[in-house]
């Protein structure tokens, strides 16, 4: 591709660089750079791109896109916006693949792995064409399964995964759309045919710094959209229906929405209810236990509606649909107690959660959780008294530190549980502590692992190590 092919869209600066210069690649990570590529400096929160220019340059950049004139004797363009560069680069560099795609965006504090695992698996089963996703969970590509680095990949990445779906022949893409990436401008160039948004509950806190801050940085999904799903029943919502622009279906279990689910029966394994959509009913059953499941499914649902597909076609293949690995996953025991791992990391999704759990249990309920470093410190006694409230025992442990003292973290969460008299366990390493949990799990209990979820590592200062709870947990089985 020609220089000058590469920043169509893109308000430059200054140009020095010839217009004709062929690109090779589109990078923003200098130690990916090769010989021909266009390298983009983006300032991050942690580092600046801009500091890498030079080794870029040693590895064969052919020209650099940046916010300031750069030391190394290389080609380069000043832009106004590194960051928003690379996304409209990275849509030019891979042909603009999401304008061949159909795209649903699901945006919100929770359900956005389990709406959008439906979406994809209701428009499979009623259209019969390819869906590609994108989320926290991983990347699907037709038979391709890849790791998931964030829940909303970087522009370049995000847009080399729809040049891959377009190629196969997918017609549609299913995609979390996290705060993050619509505040970064990492979406800035999909066109989504519709934008959902599940719910708001305090999350990342540490990033937005205030609740109006992060549903703004929601609110940008819609913009980009050609059609809204919302959830009606949100305390959000009224602020986002005044401001959308474009046709919406709202959902929820109250009687203003335009799909309601009646007749709520909530069983141990499934739920199932009436879905009514503008005068037409339809039977429906998701067998993934929670009301909180009735809100994915009636999400799933609505943008699927927006798309024009029928209700009774999608409340039966609703029935098909499989649970997400993370998301309320029974792990196997072969003893008398159960045991859940569930990705909550949330006050909200916490109690979304354990009140789901609490409705079937047969015995006690115990949960593990700790929360996470360099992350929104305020929640974490709040997912304490949460925890604390709904809980018979809790044990404290340790999440994704970071670069935080775990032992730190744990004492911003025990304030939490002041006033509460449910007995809780502190065990800092979160190996001894599954293992502490297991071992004195009593007949009829139910053992909630709550926070990682999907996750099969533990980040430690900047780096991943392997723990895969699943494993964990049949180790401490095989030795009891």
């Amino acid at each position: 591709m020609k220089l000058i092919s590469l920043l169509r869209d893109i308000e430059v600066l200054e140009l020095h660089a010839p217009e004709d210069l062929e690109i090779g690649d589109l990078c923003y990570d200098s130690r990916k750079v090769t010989p021909g590529a266009a390298f983009v400096a983006v300032r991050g929160y942690e580092t600046d791109g801009h500091r890498f220019i030079p080794a870029a340059a040693e590895a064969g950049a052919a020209v650099v896109l940046c916010e300031e004139a750069p030391a190394a004797e290389v080609p380069w363009v000043l832009v106004k916006d590194s960051r928003r560069a690379m996304a409209i680069s990275a849509a030019n560099f891979f042909g603009r693949p999401a304008e061949e795609l159909t795209v649903v965006g699901v945006t919100g504090t929770n359900g956005k792995t389990t709406t959008t695992n439906l979406v994809r698996s209701l428009l499979t089963a009623v259209t019969g064409e390819g869906v590609g996703l994108i989320g926290t969970n991983e990347n699907i590509v037709g038979d391709r399964v890849y790791p998931a680095e964030h829940t909303t990949p970087e522009s370049r990445d995000l847009m080399a995964l729809f040049r891959e779906m377009a190629d196969i022949g997918a017609k549609y893409a299913v995609m979390e759309v996290s705060s993050h990436s619509l505040y970064l401008d990492r979406v800035c160039c999909v066109p989504f045919a519709v934008g959902c948004f599940t719910n708001l509950s305090q999350d990342h806190l540490d990033f937005h710094r205030t609740m109006d801050a992060y549903l703004e940085a929601k609110m940008k999904l819609f913009p980009l959209s050609r059609a809204a799903a919302v959830n009606r029943d949100d305390a959000a919502a009224e602020k986002i229906l005044s401001a959308l622009s474009i046709p919406a279906i709202t959902y929820g279990l109250g009687e203003d929405a335009d799909l309601r689910a009646v007749n709520l029966r909530l069983e141990p394994d499934r739920v199932e209810f009436t879905a009514c959509f503008r005068g037409e009913e339809a039977e429906a059953c998701l067998h993934i236990p929670g009301r909180f499941s009735v809100y994915n499914a009636l999400a799933a649902i609505a943008c699927c509606l927006s798309l024009g597909l029928p209700l009774a076609s999608l409340c039966a293949a609703l029935g098909e649909c499989k649970s997400v690995k993370g998301r309320m996953e029974v792990v196997p025991t072969g003893r008398d107690f159960t045991l859940l791992i569930d990705y909550a990391v949330t006050p909200d999704a916490l109690e979304n959660m354990l009140r789901t759990v609490r409705d079937t249990a047969r015995g006690r309920v115990g949960v593990l959780f700790g929360c996470g470093g360099d992350r929104d410190r305020t929640k974490r006694p709040k997912m304490a008294r949460v925890v604390g409230s709904l809980a018979d025992y809790v044990i404290v442990t340790s999440d994704n530190p970071r670069t935080e003292d775990p032992e730190a973290i744990i004492r911003e969460i025990l304030p939490g549980f002041r006033g509460l008299d449910t007995p809780v366990k502190v065990i800092t390493d979160r190996r001894e502590a599954i293992r502490w949990g297991i071992e004195h799990a009593q007949a009829g209990d139910t053992l909630v692992l709550a926070g990682k979820g999907h996750e099969t590592y533990q980040i430690v200062g900047r780096t991943k190590y392997h723990m895969d709870e699943r494993e964990i947990a049949a180790q401490v089985l095989a030795g009891m």
